[in-house]
């Protein structure tokens, strides 16, 4: 079976930014490390790197006409930071892999979904 993990960043350092600068060289490499290790796994596709919330371009229609708004439709704590796909045995499989992630431990969430089973 295949998972999607969909990573929400929430209050997660990201490189660049002053709370990711605050964070010691150690934790930074592991974060790093952990990412890295992450993507070798066996099963596991990684997801390509996703633009920051503030860059996006939600897409409605109402009556026919297509409405573009800048910006996440979401608050930027519920927006999605990146994905992974995973084949495994079970969720509990997935489980394992996605408390291994770093940003579920700073401060963002995983969200586990089977994928093509809708109930």
């Amino acid at each position: 079976m295949q998972y999607l993990m969909l990573i929400y960043q929430g209050s997660t350092p990201l490189p660049g930014s002053p709370e990711w600068e605050a964070l010691s060289q150690e934790e930074q490499r592991a974060v790093y490390e952990d990412y890295g290790a992450i993507n070798q796994t066996p099963g596991v596709t990684p997801g390509l790197p996703l633009g920051l919330p503030e860059n996006a371009t939600t897409v409605r229609v109402q009556a026919g006409k297509t409405l573009t708004t800048d910006g996440p439709y979401v608050g930027m704590k519920e927006a999605v930071g990146g994905y992974l796909l995973l084949e495994a045995d079970n969720v509990d499989a997935a489980i394992e892999l996605a408390a291994r992630i770093p940003a579920a431990r700073l401060g963002g969430a995983i969200e586990v979904r089977p994928v093509g089973k809708y109930w």
